[in-house]
């Protein structure tokens, strides 16, 4: 009863809650452990935490060893789950059921099969018995998609990134984002790819940093395959509209986009691209950092003062000054260098009364600093700057 117990407090741990709905079985604890099972080594899931508290302090050789046996002892679990299941759907009582799950919960319910109903609860913590379509088998082929352990492929190759070893981490990375199906939280393979685009960009792989953060953007309901391209082709209409005399502040009143996760995709193919004179593409890239950045700002603003709306950019950034929080956050973004690069794109791009407006208004800035003398030097002779510096 004591190892139950334990167990109990462990499964607690997790998080995890025994959900079977329509399945009508009732297990003590201490019925379904063997000795065996209840002396079994730490689950994986506790040892990768241990793997991360390593790699915090900096002990990269026990956090590698931590995250490996956690993928493993992954592995040999799901495994067992899914023997588990394939020797209860080759009785012959069961063949006969054919593949309701309904019934085969039933059965499992009358013989008190422990083995089995300890595979469905996994599955159904992990996926929720709806996504299973009533279908047994279909238990299979979640057991053996779990068997992947994305994040402690994601954690190896963070181990091997800190200590200078990205050749190996770049594999890891790529690992674990090809296991994606099989990731806890939901949006994390975004992460893994800035990751990869990171090191591509370390070791001047261009081409390789590019292809993943476009797949970033990608999922941008704005900007992927199904994103609205007649709206993107207006905004850059607006901000390039040659008969408006209020381009920006027209820009930012008419559009909204405040989707931070694609935030440093659309940044750094911005430079990348104003960096390899492609001014059209960086023009459209920096186009949404500024409408991000903004957004972000707008909305945070109005969810503490309701009755705010937009009027010109000069009152958003003394709104803006006047909010601690967000002043910290505006020092964090690079304003005024996105501001100034995007003004350069633009006139690279043939647009030169448009970028004339970026370089007014850091003019107008003294907090602008260095981006204020750069942008009054533009208005003075414009030029193609050649040189950037990522961010």
């Amino acid at each position: 009863m004591r190892e139950a117990q334990q167990t109990a407090r462990g499964l607690a741990a997790e998080g995890r809650r025994f959900y079977a709905p329509g399945l009508l079985i009732v297990f003590f604890l201490s019925v379904s452990l063997s000795p065996a099972r209840a002396q079994a080594a730490r689950p994986y899931w506790f040892i990768m935490e241990q793997g991360k508290n390593y790699f915090r302090s900096g002990e990269y050789g026990e956090a590698l060893l931590s995250f490996e046996e956690a993928r493993n002892q992954r592995r040999a679990e799901y495994a067992r789950l899914e023997q588990d299941m394939i020797n209860l759907l080759s009785i012959s009582e069961v063949r006969r059921l054919g593949d309701n799950l309904d019934f085969i919960e039933r059965y499992i319910a009358d013989k008190h099969v422990v083995s089995a109903a300890r595979a469905l609860e996994e599955v159904y913590y992990r996926v929720g018995r709806e996504s299973l379509g009533n279908s047994a088998y279909k238990t299979l082929d979640v057991l053996r998609r779990l068997r992947d352990y994305p994040e402690a492929e994601y954690w190896i190759g963070e181990t091997y990134r800190a200590e200078g070893e990205l050749g190996i981490a770049i594999g890891q990375y790529r690992k674990a984002y090809e296991q994606k199906a099989a990731l806890a939280e939901s949006g994390f393979e975004t992460e893994i790819l800035y990751k990869m685009a990171d090191i591509h960009r370390v070791r001047q792989e261009y081409n390789e940093m590019e292809a993943r953060l476009l797949e970033i953007l990608g999922e941008d309901a704005l900007w992927g395959q199904s994103g609205d391209s007649f709206l993107r082709a207006a905004m850059t209409r607006t901000l390039e509209d040659p008969n408006e005399r209020n381009r920006i502040n027209r820009f930012l009143t008419l559009y909204r986009h405040n989707n931070q996760k694609v935030l440093r995709a659309h940044e750094l193919l911005g430079y990348y691209y104003y960096a390899s004179s492609r001014y059209v593409h960086a023009a459209e890239h920096l186009m949404f950092v500024f409408l991000i950045q903004n957004s972000i700002f707008i909305d945070e603003i109005i969810r503490r003062r309701f009755d705010y709306s937009f009027t010109t950019l000069d009152d958003l950034l003394n709104e803006i000054a006047a909010r601690p929080p967000l002043a910290a956050f505006f020092e964090e973004t690079d304003y005024f260098k996105t501001l100034y690069y995007l003004g350069a794109a633009l006139y690279g791009n043939g647009k030169p009364a448009s970028a004339r407006d970026f370089w007014a208004f850091l003019s107008r800035r003294p907090d602008a600093g260095e981006w204020r003398n750069r942008a009054e030097a533009q208005l003075r002779s414009p030029y193609l700057e050649r040189a950037v510096e990522m961010p």
